[in-house]
Formats: structure tokens, C-alpha cells, sequence
């Protein structure tokens, strides 16, 4: 009996076996054919952007379309306009205690010409002397100062021109446009020894950013990082340049079995780290020498009169043969921005009077998030626009309110990369100039644009490329449409420290606004001066200007769009 049970055992233990051999190859084959699959869908065979060799430099810096020769010569013109004075070379190192120190600074506030009161209309000068932490008078220039006039008590301010002697001296410059006391306010923002740490950093480290993307196909998926330059003596790269534009970007290729056209999101991965040695980063001390008041030597205030009756009025002095050297885009007074442009500024302080002015219109904006802050106001002070919910990422959007009884649609899209936000689609990767051209414009259009907080960290000839091509689309979008109401805005100031110095200075995004305001002067769009509203308002300075400023920015677009005849 039992050999005959053992018999059976055997037989049976023979059986699983060769069922477990059978199962176990057949899944191997399963697998193999899944792979293959895989591979046939995520490799080669579907069409999309191919990697680059390793040849590629980093030369793309200046392609994209194709440049005129009067383009050419416009980028030379604005780079030089924004060229910065360097300090004098040094053998080595220059010791902190040898730069610019604002506790030692000071400036002083000119007398009037002839010796006379200061009246509404004329211009007022203050001399700012810089001196070393040493108390030694520097002997060049290059700092980046600020100025500002106001009077707290009248809630009016105005942005002050800073010329550079490059001598160790600089002037502030004011226009002197209301009655009463008025304070001068100077500001160092950084030392000329920290702008040079500043300008290295853009030139020679323009990858600060991190930027990375998520390949995925089925079960395989991989990260790499991306940007507009990457070293390519290691990893092959994607080549993701946009074929109309020829905006450049690119991303390593995954190692794994994902082609280039798996790429599924865009992505911030943090910063580079250990940019600046312990010694460079004694320019950047907060309270010391980074955005930090100069004193007066003397009085730092004035009393301005009256008009003088046979003056002319502010508007016609450039006639003048000795022309105002200052001329401000507006000012603030009681707390409402006054445009010293070619708009009579209206105030929309209730949502009925914003309502019937965007009546039957459709608003465009377009850019980061500087602008995405005029969609937020509208989309919250006026109790009929409602939130349309598209399921996309709070900062980045799309998104879209619509106002049906009154006809009004408002849209916001950011700007294409970069772009340092959280996980964003690719399918929401879209240029601006491209999406201008998908406009039709008219009348009931308005186009608000604010392209620059991202750039920062560039060599100035990206932006000025990035630029061109918005200028291109929209000079095309007001010859098929010329009623539509393009508003640009420019850069504005942010609070610095350390760490957004070196990525986001106030410094890069001056000459972002120098180059902004430059090319699309002349051009049948509004100019929203936010550099100017920001630096002359009081309230700190932060990359989303405060509500109240915001508000003027708002009642700024707004009188362009519902304009009133002078």
C-alpha cells in the first residue's frame, strides 16, 4: 500500500513540476512580448523631437528666427543702453572694508537754482557721495541706487532718476509735481563690487534654476533635467525648440527605454547651490549693504509752492530748450497713481463701474504670475465674473471667469519656458507670440502681457530674443486688428536677501525693464510702468506689489480700455 501511495506522490510531484516549468515560461514569454511592445510604443516608432548629439553647444543663445539687420543692430543699441559701469580691475580681491558702505554714505539736497523756493514744475537735485566702509570717498561708480520723493502725510510719491558721475558720485534726479513738504529718499541696492558678482553669475551660470521633466510610457518612467543650455559632453538631449518661434529648449534624454516624445510635465527642482564663496556673500548682508537706506547730511526735505502762473504746465517741457533731464511715467497722490502719459486716469473703485467698462469685451493675459495677479483681482471684486473651473494647477492655470448677463470673458496663460513653477503639463507649455497669433482681435479684445520675472537669471540676449518674437506676433495681431488694446507691463521691484539676489536681483530686473520699455516704444500698445508704481508707492517691495498697488495697476489698464477724452 504505501509503495503504491509513493508511486502516486511521484507522479504527482513530477506533474507540478513540469506545470511550474510550463507557467514560468510562458510569463517569460508574456514579459519578453510586454517589453517588446513597450519598447515598439515608447522608442522610436512614434514621431516627435529628436535627441541631439553631443557635438550641440550651447551657441542657441542667439538663433531662434531669423534677425534683420535692423534687429541686429537694435540688440546692440539695447545692450549697450543698459550697459553697467564696471569697477576698475584689481590684481586681486577687493576687501570688504574697500566698498561701498551706506552707513558712510550720505547724500545732500541741492539748493535751487538762483537760490530761489522750490516751486510745482521745477526739478529738484540731491548729490549722493559714496564712501568704503573705511569712510574713504569711492573713486568710481557702479552702485545701484534707488530714489524716491514723497510726502507720507499727502500719500504721494514719485520715482527719482539716478545718474552715475562714475566717480564715486551720483545725482538723484526728481520732478517736482505737488505743493508741500517733501522728503527724498536714497537707497543702496547693492555695491558696485556686488553687481560684478551679480554679472558673472548671469553670464557664466545661467543654469540657477533647476528644471526638470517626467518621461513616461506605460510602467517605465524617468526624470532629467532640462533647460535653455546644457552641457552635452555626457547625455544626448531632447530637443524641444518650438518650430515657430524657435524658442530653444531642452531636456536629457532618458537612459531608460523612453523616446524624447514621452516627456509628459515641466517642473522648478530647486536651485544651484554654493553659487558664491563666503567672502562674496559679505556683499549681500541684509541691513549692511543690500537695499539699505543712505542718511542726509542735512535736511533731506522740502517745501515746494505753488505753480508759478507763467510756467508751462508739466506736459509741454520738453519744448523747453533746456528740457526737463527727468520725466516720470506718473505719480502718486492720495494714494491714486496720476498718468503723466496720454491717458486721463479714471478711478474704477466699485465693480459696477469695472463691469460696464468690460461689457461684451474679451481680456487676454499673458505671462507669469505679475499678471495672473490682475485676473485674481478681477475674478474677486467683481461678484459676477465667476470662477470657470478648468482642473488646473492653482499658480500655473489656464484658467478662465466668465461674466454671462454683461458678456465678459477673462483668460490667463502663462508664459512657455522657463517657467519655475510647480508640475505643469507640456500640453500648457505655450509661447505667447504663438497664442497671439491664434487672436483675432478687435475691438472688443484686450491683450494684457507681462513676460520678464522668469528671465532673470538669462544673459539679457534671451529676453530680448524672447521679446522679439512676442513684439513680432503682436504688431501682426494690431495690423489684422488694429482696435485690439494691447497693455504691456513692465518689471517691478521685489524684496532682496541673499539668496533672491543671486537668483532674482533687483539689478537683473532693472535692465529687464530698460529692454521691455525700449522695444515696444513707439508701438500702438499701453505701457503699464510697474517699475515706477512699485518704487514710488510706500509699501515694501515684493515680487506681487500689495493690493493697493495693484489696484492703480488695474485702474491704469482700465482707463486706457474705457479711455475719456482730455
Amino acid at each position: 500500500m504505501w509503495k503504491c501511495l509513493s508511486k502516486y506522490v511521484c507522479i504527482f510531484l513530477l506533474l507540478t513540476l513540469s506545470g511550474v516549468f510550463f507557467l514560468f515560461r510562458n510569463i517569460s514569454i508574456l514579459e519578453w512580448k510586454l517589453d517588446l511592445c513597450i519598447w515598439e510604443l515608447c522608442s522610436n516608432h512614434a514621431e516627435g523631437p529628436t535627441p541631439l548629439d553631443h557635438n550641440q553647444s550651447c551657441n542657441h543663445l542667439s538663433q531662434g528666427q531669423e534677425r534683420t539687420p535692423e534687429e541686429a543692430l537694435e540688440e546692440h543699441y539695447l545692450l549697450e543702453s543698459i550697459a553697467w559701469p564696471e569697477p576698475p580691475p584689481r590684481p586681486t580681491s577687493i576687501p570688504l572694508e574697500q566698498t561701498s558702505d551706506p552707513a558712510h554714505s550720505h547724500f545732500a539736497v541741492l539748493p535751487a537754482v538762483g537760490g530761489r523756493e522750490w516751486h510745482v514744475g521745477d526739478q529738484l537735485e540731491s548729490l549722493v557721495l559714496m564712501k568704503d566702509f573705511q569712510g574713504h570717498p569711492k573713486s568710481h561708480g557702479g552702485d545701484f541706487l534707488l530714489a524716491r520723493l514723497h510726502s507720507p502725510e499727502l500719500g504721494a510719491g514719485v520715482a527719482g532718476q539716478v545718474l552715475d558721475h562714475q566717480n564715486g558720485t551720483y545725482s538723484a534726479i526728481f520732478l517736482l509735481l505737488w505743493e508741500g513738504s517733501v522728503q527724498v529718499e536714497v537707497t543702496l541696492v547693492h555695491p558696485s563690487e556686488a553687481v560684478a558678482v551679480l554679472r558673472n553669475l548671469r553670464e557664466e551660470r545661467p543654469n540657477r534654476v533647476l528644471y526638470k521633466s517626467l518621461f513616461k510610457c506605460g510602467l517605465l518612467s524617468e526624470t532629467t533635467m532640462c533647460n535653455l543650455c546644457l552641457p552635452t559632453n555626457q547625455e544626448p538631449l531632447c530637443n524641444y525648440t518650438d518650430p515657430h518661434t524657435g524658442e530653444p529648449w531642452y531636456c536629457y534624454k532618458p537612459k531608460q527605454l523612453l523616446s524624447c516624445d514621452t516627456r509628459i510635465n515641466h517642473f522648478k527642482a530647486g536651485y544651484q547651490k554654493d553659487l558664491i564663496t563666503d567672502k562674496e556673500a559679505l556683499l549681500f548682508q541684509s541691513g549692511v549693504n543690500l537695499k539699505t537706506r543712505i542718511r542726509a547730511k542735512g535736511s533731506d526735505s522740502v517745501t515746494v509752492l505753488p505753480k508759478k502762473k507763467d510756467k508751462p504746465e508739466v506736459e509741454s517741457s520738453l519744448a523747453k530748450p533746456a528740457p526737463v533731464r527727468t520725466t516720470p511715467s506718473g505719480y502718486y497722490f492720495q494714494g491714486s497713481w496720476q498718468s503723466l502719459g496720454d491717458v486721463v486716469m479714471r478711478q474704477f473703485n466699485d465693480p459696477t463701474a469695472i463691469t460696464q467698462c468690460l461689457k461684451g469685451k474679451v481680456v487676454y493675459m499673458y505671462g507669469d504670475s505679475t499678471v495672473r495677479q490682475y485676473y485674481e483681482f478681477l475674478a474677486n471684486f467683481l461678484p459676477e465674473l465667476k470662477d470657470f473651473n478648468l482642473r488646473s494647477p492653482v499658480r500655473a492655470g489656464p484658467f478662465m471667469a466668465v461674466d454671462i448677463p454683461h458678456n465678459i470673458l477673462l483668460k490667463y496663460r502663462s508664459h512657455g519656458p522657463p517657467i519655475t513653477w510647480t508640475p505643469l503639463s507640456i500640453s500648457q507649455l505655450r509661447y505667447v507670440a504663438n497664442e497671439l497669433d491664434g487672436l483675432a482681435g478687435g475691438s472688443d479684445t484686450v491683450v494684457v502681457i507681462s513676460v520678464w520675472a522668469h528671465f532673470c537669471t538669462f544673459p539679457v540676449q534671451v529676453y530680448i530674443r524672447r521679446l522679439r518674437h512676442i513684439r513680432r506676433a503682436v504688431v501682426r495681431l494690431l495690423n489684422r486688428a488694429p482696435g485690439t488694446v494691447v497693455v504691456v507691463r513692465s518689471a517691478n521691484l521685489r524684496a532682496q536677501s541673499l539668496k533672491e539676489s543671486l537668483i532674482v536681483s533687483d539689478w537683473f530686473s532693472v535692465q529687464l525693464d530698460g529692454v521691455i520699455k525700449a522695444m515696444f516704444r513707439g508701438l500702438n500698445i499701453k505701457l503699464v510702468d510697474a517699475w515706477e508704481m512699485t518704487l514710488a508707492h510706500h509699501l515694501p517691495h515684493n515680487i506681487h506689489p500689495h493690493p493697493p498697488i495693484i489696484k492703480n495697476m488695474i485702474n491704469t489698464i482700465l482707463s486706457h480700455v474705457c479711455p475719456v477724452k482730455k
